[in-house]
């Protein structure tokens, strides 16, 4: 009986203080908008917010050269002759390749 009185008398000085910390661990660690989930989503939406980035650069380039082969015939043979080695009758190609 007497530990659970020292006990009691513990509680009963420090109570506000446990208060806190019973506070502070139920909303850092245990709830479901805990304090580690909310960093993890912070993250998550940085990551995702870059890939959007990315992504909307990536559309930008795409448009404004979808944008130049639509008004401009010699960039359809531009590209036929680059990305697919396409040559008029009368050339000759020489692919060169570096060694890295």
């Amino acid at each position: 009986m007497v530990k659970l009185g020292t006990i009691w008398d513990f509680i009963g000085r420090h109570k506000y203080w446990i208060t806190i910390l019973a506070f502070a661990v139920i909303i850092g660690f245990l709830d479901e908008n805990s304090m580690i989930r909310r960093i993890g989503y912070a993250r998550e939406i940085s990551a995702l917010q870059n890939e959007i980035d990315k992504y909307r650069t990536d559309y930008e380039e795409n448009t404004e050269r979808l944008n130049e082969l639509t008004s401009n015939p010699d960039a359809i043979e531009q590209i036929a002759r680059e990305k697919y080695l396409m040559k008029k009758p009368n050339e000759d190609i020489y692919v060169f390749k570096d060694k890295k």
